[in-house]
């Protein structure tokens, strides 16, 4: 059986087709034709009356972590309001005539990921202004089986740790939006269920098309399945391959030796992966210019790979053979940025000890088992 997404769910059955619609999208917003859902939405007669666009903007071309303005879509002339500029939650003027609020966006399946946090707002507004929230359920891409990572407490949430699940939580937004309904006594919302996926199937198993970039870096799909362990390095000095052709894959610094990272990540025997040392000059973000030494991963078997413990062991590994190693500099008064990431002081406080990750990761995977057993009275699938 091959997968329908909510999308095409909705178009199928009509629903809210007599609605004032406020959908919250961008350039992944596809049917399985590649079609942008907006416009396949006006031509089966809905009324989309504006669109709301998370981090990277409605066509996924705005580099992370730059502010995005309002617009005018220009082919539908609809407006578009952003929700990662002056405000990161529809504002109350955007809604006024809207009498649904729809969202539909391809996740990644990692908790750093920020449109899940827009989802999230976005609800918390809707039930402000007394509107209905729905998900157009999608796939999570790197499966829904597997589960990694701590629970952060509700103390360490923020906008790259939106709620209290694992770095690799194994849901789709759909069931997170359900979950985090219950935590933030919020109205339950309609979720349109991604028909004939399961939880074992990876995006390349559902049939539903070539895998399209979620954000600028997100290139390949193997990016998705090690993002949530190799995109800890972006609390760090360690370049996390942004500004190469196959970021989050390939990783180092100017000082690293690559024969060396290679040879003892080798030694850990980390599933799923095959690792070579290699050479790359970063035209962005971090150490522009300049030669780093590092490793890529290559991804030989998607359902071994395990990868929060493989960017621990990368993180611990680089710390131990580096000396100029160092964790990333963050704005005076701000929490640490690796503390965001990782969900609390836990990852940064270990990892600058001089302690073994080992008695971290075990207790990781206590955590990770622990909600796969309190997740369950959310899954849908």
């Amino acid at each position: 059986m091959r997968v329908k997404t909510g999308l095409e769910k909705l178009l199928e059955e009509g629903l809210y087709k007599d609605r004032e619609i406020g959908l919250i999208t961008n350039h992944t917003g596809l049917d399985r034709n590649l079609r942008q859902n907006y416009e396949v939405l006006l031509e089966h007669g809905y009324r989309v009356r504006a669109l709301f666009s998370p981090e990277h903007g409605i066509r996924g071309d705005v580099a992370e972590g730059a502010r995005v303005g309002d617009e005018t879509e220009p082919r539908t002339g609809i407006p578009v309001y952003s929700l990662y500029g002056e405000s990161r939650v529809p504002h109350a003027e955007s809604l006024e005539k809207i009498e649904v609020l729809v969202f539909d966006i391809q996740d990644i399946g990692a908790r750093y990921y920020t449109y899940p946090s827009t989802m999230l707002g976005s609800m918390q507004a809707a039930a402000s202004s007394g509107i209905p929230f729905v998900v157009l359920d999608r796939p999570n891409p790197v499966g829904g089986a597997a589960v990694e990572g701590n629970v952060p407490s509700c103390d360490d949430l923020s906008f790259v740790c939106y709620a209290p699940v694992p770095i690799r939580h194994g849901m789709t937004l759909g069931e997170i939006a359900l979950m985090e309904s219950d935590r933030l006594n919020l109205p339950t919302p309609r979720v349109i269920k991604a028909e004939g996926w399961k939880r074992d199937m990876y995006y390349d198993d559902t049939g539903l098309g070539p895998w399209v970039p979620p954000s600028p870096a997100a290139s390949t799909q193997d990016m998705a399945l090690l993002y949530p362990g190799t995109c800890l390095l972006e609390g760090t000095n360690l370049s996390e391959g942004r500004g190469t052709s196959s970021p989050f894959e390939t990783v180092g610094a100017p000082y690293v030796d690559p024969d060396a990272l290679a040879r003892v990540l080798r030694e850990e025997n980390l599933p799923g992966v095959l690792i070579r040392p290699t050479y790359f000059t970063p035209w962005y973000w971090k150490h522009v210019g300049k030669v780093c030494g590092g490793v890529q991963f290559h991804v030989v078997d998607k359902r071994a790979v395990r990868p929060v413990e493989l960017g621990l062991r990368l993180l611990f590994a680089a710390r131990d053979l580096f000396r100029d190693f160092a964790l990333r500099n963050h704005e005076e008064g701000s929490k640490d940025y690796l503390d965001r990431l990782g969900g609390g002081p836990e990852l940064r406080e270990t990892l600058m000890s001089g302690r073994s990750p080992d008695d971290l990761i075990s207790k990781w995977r206590e955590e990770a088992s622990e909600f796969a057993r309190r997740r369950q009275a959310y899954l849908m699938y």
